[in-house]
């Protein structure tokens, strides 16, 4: 009867994908299935005997095992990534399950499972490939067409204006254009025009003399001496004064400067990057910011849309900030449950993405397990109204969606949608052009 079931069990063993491997409590391997010798390239005629060590030789062996921590703590292991070396010394990367065999209350061995993700880690590259460039993350309409131009941005020296509502990432776009640029190796320098009173703005910016004032106790550069040779980042550029706008307009166009205290104009070769979360063009119109400035810096603009307007990016920045965050709280969360994304997916996000950056991290503090779910995360973003029902849509946007809706109905099939919707194909070409619908991308 036993040499039957043993028989069974070794049937099984061999016939599910995920490595399996038992050992005595001496590590050594006593059982090693099909999917164990296909994933290491070794028999179990060769590793039969064999401590487990010697066979997986992993990252962990030494310092981290899941096996060992499973046998000492009496308690399962699950999740743990880990590398091994194959046979013939090639990193596979494995999700490992470790648990300890207990017989009448003594450990008489354990049981590793490994299983090979190779393939789920290249198509996690390809992703991040994809939908990354720099620091910059996103697969939505307006970032990939960005993606498309700033190599080419980043090639020239021309003034760049980024506006985009607070929290957008407009200083992580100024950072890649400049990491993108032949300034690379230069400094990158970014000010805050909106944090210092206009007293001290000047003086921070072109820097002074010694004796330029009481306190001007030896000469000081300011932030275009600073980025000599690289990048100048002025963010909240449309909260400068008129007075100090002047000054900014000749270091612009002039290429130099004039420290307080100083007669002597200094040369300076910088590229500047703008941003603003304001409409440049309405204060100009208003008489509140200067045109001609307006003009120097609006060579090339950038727009980044609000979070709620590029829903399809938030999957891939929680993502990204999960990653981050295991990294600097040394957790290894693995991801978040349908009910918690369902709430972020459909959150307004006035802070954009500076918050839902927050969200996560506040989930991180109060997660106790390996994923977060709708208690991790705040009670305003949990007790928020969806984003679906507030406000009022646009026509524009209500004619959008029903043909979103009615393209996944019919399959994606362009004929049936415009039947549904009752017009003919060509208009129905027509708008999902007008309206940049791109249909791989409501797919996913």
């Amino acid at each position: 009867m036993n040499d039957r079931i043993n028989k069974i069990c070794s049937i099984v063993l061999n016939s599910i994908d995920t490595g399996v491997l038992i050992v005595d409590n001496e590590f050594r391997i006593v059982t090693f299935n099909k999917a164990a010798e296909k994933i290491t390239g070794f028999s179990f005629e060769e590793v039969k005997g064999k401590h487990c060590f010697e066979v997986l030789r992993t990252d962990v062996c030494e310092k981290g095992c899941p096996l060992r921590e499973s046998i000492i703590s009496k308690s399962q292991v699950e999740g743990r990534r880990v590398e091994i070396l194959n046979k013939f010394g090639k990193a596979i990367p494995v999700i490992v399950n470790a648990e300890p065999i207990i017989e009448n209350g003594e450990i008489i061995g354990g049981i590793e499972t490994f299983k090979d993700i190779t393939s789920i880690e290249t198509l996690k590259k390809e992703v991040k490939k994809d939908y990354r460039l720099g620091d910059i993350i996103g697969k939505s309409r307006a970032i990939l067409e960005i993606f498309d131009i700033l190599p080419d941005i980043a090639e020239s020296n021309s003034t760049v204006l980024i506006e985009g509502p607070s929290g957008t990432g407009k200083e992580i776009l100024a950072r890649t254009i400049h990491n993108l640029s032949r300034r690379k190796n230069k400094p990158f320098v970014a000010f805050n025009c909106a944090a210092l009173p206009d007293t001290l703005l000047e003086s921070e910016l072109f820097g002074y003399e010694k004796g330029a004032f009481t306190d001007a106790a030896k000469r000081k550069p300011g932030r275009f001496e600073l980025a000599q040779g690289g990048t100048l980042f002025l963010d909240e550029i449309g909260d400068t004064s008129p007075a100090l706008q002047v000054k900014l307009l000749r270091a612009i166009q002039e290429k130099e400067i004039e420290p307080l205290g100083s007669t002597k104009p200094v040369k300076v070769d910088v590229r500047i990057i703008c941003a603003t979360n304001k409409d440049l063009l309405k204060l100009v119109k208003e008489g509140k910011f200067r045109e001609d400035l307006y003009y120097r810096i609006n060579v090339i603009k950038l727009s980044l849309p609000p979070l709620k307007e590029r829903r399809e990016d938030i999957p891939l920045l929680i993502e990204h900030f999960i990653t981050k965050y295991n990294a600097i709280m040394g957790k290894n969360i693995t991801g978040i449950t349908e009910d918690a994304m369902d709430i972020l997916m459909n959150y307004s996000y006035p802070g954009n993405i500076r918050e839902l950056e927050n969200i996560i991290e506040h989930a991180f503090v109060l997660s106790k397990g390996s994923v977060i779910d709708v208690d991790d995360l705040p009670a305003e973003v949990k007790n928020a109204e969806r984003y679906e029902d507030t406000g009022i849509l646009t026509l524009a946007e209500i004619e959008k969606r029903t043909i979103v809706k009615a393209l996944r109905i019919s399959g994606y099939n362009k004929q049936k949608a415009a039947e549904l919707l009752g017009i003919d194909r060509t208009t129905l070409w027509r708008k999902i052009k007008h309206y940049n619908i791109d249909i791989d991308i409501i797919k996913e």
